[in-house]
């Protein structure tokens, strides 16, 4: 250890002191609870992170590192539009270890730039965190975004959840283009509504998340309703059919943690899409609303029942038994029936529908509903006086869930439809927590994913991304080819387990010295046969897991991690396989290997373009790979560069 790096409190006060003509901040921090000690500050922080308005540490924190190392550490903040220089230095005052932190303002009089140099550089910094907190759909701020910096805050404010009604209808009957048209019309409609210091975040696939601070209660309403308001006017570009709505729930947060609000505001928006293109917040539901105009009383707020049948006379009989508990629509045909859905989708509860109609009859609906996979979301009970065993077989093998022949009882037909409603409602409960649950599995099979590739890549002088990298890139690959081909019987679940797998295909590299491993030049050719042993040492040590041999997931990350360097020609290595002598789980994240590779810096390189990469290696320069992966690989080509902006 260096003589500097010690000594006494009156040598560490003379040096502070010192320090403090240069620096803006001077202070100790405990070496082991980084909590501030001593400095200069007018402001009494307890955690060194308060400096930067965090209520977490910094994942780059310079002090921990340099108390980890006994070295001096420097890394440049970007805060609230200006860039910070910190050094950490770890030094022994009287025997007890602190890092001592520097911080500087770079602002004109310091930075050693031109104003120009100053601006790009500002401008690189900034750009590169707007970057890597953007959804590249929409524009918003991703779901990073929200659990880095929003997640854990707790101060007043509006939140909302703004969910797109019928998105998998936009999907399924336009297309993927059309369902990202949606997305993008929804958030340039709520960006023109929303203040400058209000956080659109995109929060899943079609929701997004809205804080708006310092909001009141009329404020928030009001901002909300807009919402709704003009995206339901909007038009979507390239798609003049396509009406859109959203259903909102909103809720005033008064100092409580965002994450817990925004659970609340989830429950509401459910409320909310029970109608679709409602705004629901606290204060309707206790009836307190401020906007007395779009406040949902008790006849909006309930379930919605679609009677369809030609005779009038039938429909109106049915509305009055049901009226007094649900709200009812009315339809004289099958396509009106159709138009209805097409607007309302699953904000439909239950339909109660005839089979002898004039236009389109009742089997036709179950056809359109079927083809459209409406059938799974929305309950239908056939009403018929047709009685035939063949007919109500027919009904039933079209998805109906209950069939009722007239005449009929009163009594019986509402007790059947509130049955029905209910049994649908706890199986959307059920899907729910399942979903929760698998999401959840997910989650800790990612964060499982995300530690490996630290391990493996801790010694190989990576950021611990290649594994995600492979992951991303092979689940987009096995996508296509399913697409593309039956030849492999690919099913979801195998999908999944070869995605999964792919995080082990590097693991023997734990094995290999890292002066071979981090060597900057080109490796001998005694150190690249070193380098070669990596699949075999990866492959057997998963396969002396005897435990869990029968695993499938194990089976398969031994396969990958022993042949994603064979070649579709024979040329590659360790046991010079060739064409579908290679499992296809190991070529495909072959290809994948090599693309990642190739696109990502290493320190012997710096990282190639996506555009020489893909020339690289559909002209055999990493080797021969299977024809349809290649072909794969050119036509996800979108979603590749996709993918490196947000790398």
């Amino acid at each position: 250890m260096k003589s500097d790096y010690i000594m006494t409190k009156q040598q560490a006060d003379e040096k502070i002191k010192c320090l403090e003509e240069v620096f803006d901040v001077v202070r100790l921090l405990d070496a082991d609870t980084l909590q501030v000690v001593d400095g200069n500050s007018h402001e009494n922080y307890c955690e060194c992170y308060k400096f930067w308005n965090r209520n977490t540490r910094c994942e780059n924190c310079v002090s921990s590192k340099a108390v980890k190392f006994k070295t001096q550490k420097t890394k440049l903040e970007y805060f609230e539009s200006q860039i910070y220089q910190v050094i950490a230095k770890y030094v022994e005052i009287d025997n007890k270890p602190y890092s001592m932190e520097m911080i500087k303002c770079m602002d004109d009089d310091s930075m050693l730039v031109g104003s120009e140099g100053r601006d790009k550089l500002v401008s690189k910094i900034a750009g590169y965190e707007d970057k890597l907190y953007e959804d590249v759909l929409t524009g918003a701020y991703n779901r990073r975004y929200y659990e880095e910096k929003i997640k854990n805050l707790d101060y007043t404010a509006g939140v909302a959840v703004i969910d797109l009604d019928d998105f998998k209808i936009y999907n399924d009957t336009y297309g993927h283009n059309a369902g990202d048209a949606a997305l993008i019309t929804a958030a340039n409609v709520i960006r023109d509504c929303i203040r400058k210091t209000d956080k659109l975040i995109r929060y899943g696939g079609d929701e997004f998340l809205l804080v708006l601070p310092g909001a009141d209660e009329q404020s928030m309403e009001n901002i909300l309703r807009r919402i709704r308001r003009e995206i339901n006017n909007a038009d979507v570009h390239g798609y003049s059919k396509m009406k859109l709505s959203v259903s909102i729930g909103g809720v005033l947060s008064q100092n409580e943690q965002i994450e817990n609000v925004i659970a609340k505001a989830d429950k509401l928006m459910y409320q909310a899409k029970s109608y679709k293109n409602m705004v629901v917040t606290e204060q309707d539901i206790i009836g307190e609303s401020s906007d007395k105009e779009n406040q949902p009383d008790r006849e909006k707020m309930k379930a919605q029942i679609l009677i369809v049948d030609d005779a009038e006379i039938n429909r109106e009989f049915l509305s009055e038994i049901l009226k007094e508990d649900y709200h009812i629509l009315q339809a004289s045909n099958g396509k009106e029936c159709m138009d209805i859905l097409q607007h309302q989708g699953t904000g439909i509860a239950l339909i109660l529908l005839d089979i002898v109609m004039p236009e389109m009859d009742g089997f036709e609906v179950l056809s359109q509903m079927n083809r459209n996979h409406l059938i799974e979301d929305v309950p239908v009970i056939m009403i018929s006086s047709e009685d035939a065993d063949q007919t109500i077989r027919r009904a039933y093998e079209m998805g109906v869930s209950d069939y009722i022949s007239s005449p009929f009882d009163a009594r019986i037909v509402y007790r059947r439809v509130f049955n029905t409603i209910k049994l649908y409602a706890k199986q959307r409960r059920l899907i729910s927590i399942i979903t929760e649950s698998i999401n959840e599995k997910e989650k800790n099979n990612r964060m499982m994913i995300a530690i490996l590739g630290q391990i493996v890549e801790f010694r190989n002088c990576e950021r611990g991304m290649h594994v995600n990298n492979i992951n991303t890139i092979t689940q987009m690959l096995l996508e296509k080819l399913i697409q593309k081909t039956d030849k492999y019987k690919l099913s979801w679940n195998d999908r999944t387990l070869i995605t999964t797998a792919s995080a082990f295909h590097d693991i023997g590299k734990i094995c290999i010295d890292e002066k071979i491993l981090n060597k900057p030049e080109r490796l001998t050719r005694e150190e690249f046969e070193i380098m070669k042993t990596h699949a075999i040492m990866g492959s057997s040590m998963l396969e002396k897991l005897d435990m869990y041999q029968n695993e499938r997931i194990l089976q398969t990350a031994a396969e990958i991690c022993r042949w994603h360097h064979e070649r579709y020609d024979g040329q590659g290595y360790p046991d010079g396989l060739k064409g579908d002598e290679i499992p296809i789980s190991a070529q495909v994240v072959s290809v994948a290997d090599a693309y990642d590779a190739l696109t990502s810096e290493r320190v012997y390189r710096k990282a190639f373009s996506h555009e020489k990469a893909m020339e690289m290696i559909l002209n055999g320069e990493c080797g021969t790979f299977n024809p349809i992966l290649l072909e794969c690989l050119s036509e996800i080509q979108d979603k590749l560069i996709r993918f490196l902006q947000e790398k």
